[in-house]
């Protein structure tokens, strides 16, 4: 696991590559699999593969979600809020799973946040994703994220540049 997180940076450059089907459903099984508070699981999970939806989901906030466009598969991670008072935590730690087991399954991934982002002036990025995969009301997105097969080559982060000042004693 240590040598995931090592590993893991957002990928924002994909190939044009197919991800391979069974390679989707071990990301729906993960997905499915995440911790979640009291076991209440208020997430849902839209796996798009569909290449114009994706490129309708690139423009979901005014910067910072176009590189979904050049992805093969963009996951949206939501949650019906009434299921649960810490549906954004719990959307969060799935989110993070997600991305761990694409690391460990040979995709590149970055995570875009949707809530409290803005699409336009007057239409939050939360209600634009909505109307692209036609949610309900009741379905609030936490965000999307996008997966594919890297197009560049990361370095992880050395340990040097770890900022350990943020670790506090007890």
């Amino acid at each position: 696991m240590l040598d995931l997180l090592r590993k893991r940076r957002s990928v924002r450059r994909y190939r044009d590559e197919e991800i391979k089907p069974e390679v989707v459903e071990l990301l729906k099984e993960a997905a499915l699999r995440s911790p979640t508070s009291r076991n209440f699981r208020p997430w849902r999970f839209v796996f798009v593969t569909d290449r114009e939806k994706l490129a309708a989901l690139s423009r979901a906030k005014e910067s910072g979600s176009s590189l979904l466009a050049g992805a093969r598969l963009g996951v949206v991670v939501c949650a019906d809020e009434e299921e649960s008072d810490v549906w954004i935590e719990d959307c969060s730690i799935a989110s993070i799973i997600l991305q761990l087991a694409g690391q460990s399954l040979g995709l590149g991934s970055c995570w875009i946040q949707i809530r409290l982002r803005m699409h336009a002036d007057s239409v939050t990025s939360e209600e634009y994703v909505r109307s692209v995969l036609g949610l309900p009301e009741n379905i609030r997105v936490e965000s999307m994220i996008a997966f594919g097969c890297p197009d560049e080559d990361l370095e992880p982060v050395p340990a040097t540049e770890l900022q350990r000042e943020k670790i506090l004693s007890s």
